[in-house]
């Protein structure tokens, strides 16, 4: 799973970012999860009504996001050498480059940083862009990002979003998530990164499967969430905007490192004795 570096990778997401348009319209859709449940999918983050009384805060939230800092300091993880913020040529004009960032969040989906990276450097050589996208057929699109988990499926998809954003977008790429999830492929935790990298904004938390385990171990949520966007939107609801943006990354690479999906590294953490999910393994 790909993450984005905090800073939204500092001057190239701002020469990525300097068409952004200014204040966005929010709204709200429905989309179908595999499962056929609908889950609700908030476009862009907006301003939610106070509640009366105190604000719900899990406890001992900000120790354990201190901790986990701390973990992460040396930034050694594989989302550290090879996530979605470094898959692109920082030195491609910035069109070309919000391009090769949606790209490789699509191909990161199911799939270990180390080969999306590899894939996205095969499709660099080639010379990553739209045209050549486009140019290109199936079969040979197919063996260059090949073992990208559910290759098959993404030369489809990569083929109809590129389509969509040439006649479309003029080659470049929807600066709204709104827009974004309605490419094929494109899903709300690729849309929230790719306006974090590609457009230098932070529209919501990018929640993939580590942030998705990770806070539900920890109790950020008031209770348990079973998919990613009913997560995106608990942690939303109270956690303080300027810490969305190293949300993902912080935690993709704690959970690649650290609070692993089967048998955690528990006796390394640093919250081992004010994490609730501890005691369990």
């Amino acid at each position: 799973m790909c993450a984005a570096a905090p800073g939204g990778g500092g001057r190239a997401a701002r020469r990525l970012g300097a068409a952004t348009a200014g204040s966005r319209v929010p709204s709200v859709a429905r989309r179908y999860s595999r499962r056929t449940r609908r889950v609700p999918v908030a476009y862009e983050a907006e301003p939610r009504p106070e509640s009366p009384g105190p604000k719900w805060e899990p406890e001992n939230w900000r120790q354990q996001l201190e901790r986990i800092r701390e973990m992460r300091r040396h930034r050694d993880a594989p989302v550290d050498e090879m996530g979605v913020d470094k898959c692109y040529d920082t030195s491609a004009p910035p069109q070309v480059m919000r391009y090769q960032v949606l790209l490789s969040l699509m191909l990161s989906s199911q799939t270990k940083d180390q080969v999306t990276s590899a894939a996205m450097l095969r499709l660099r050589q080639r010379g990553l862009t739209v045209d050549s996208i486009l140019q290109m057929d199936d079969a040979t699109l197919g063996q260059i990002i090949y073992p990208v988990g559910f290759w098959r499926n993404k030369v489809k998809y990569i083929k109809q979003t590129t389509a969509i954003l040439k006649q479309k977008y003029g080659g470049d790429i929807p600066s709204t998530v709104e827009e974004l999830v309605k490419l094929p492929g494109v899903g709300p935790k690729m849309a929230h990164l790719a306006m974090n990298i590609a457009w230098n904004s932070v529209s919501g938390i990018a929640v993939d499967t580590h942030v998705h385990r990770i806070t539900n171990r920890l109790k950020w949520v008031k209770k348990e969430t079973r998919y990613p966007e009913e997560t995106r939107v608990a942690l939303e609801d109270w956690l303080p905007r300027d810490l969305w943006r190293e949300i993902n990354w912080l935690f993709v690479g704690f959970g690649q490192q650290t609070c692993l999906p089967v048998n955690p590294r528990c006796k390394e953490c640093l919250n081992q004795d004010i994490c609730p999910a501890a005691k369990k393994f």
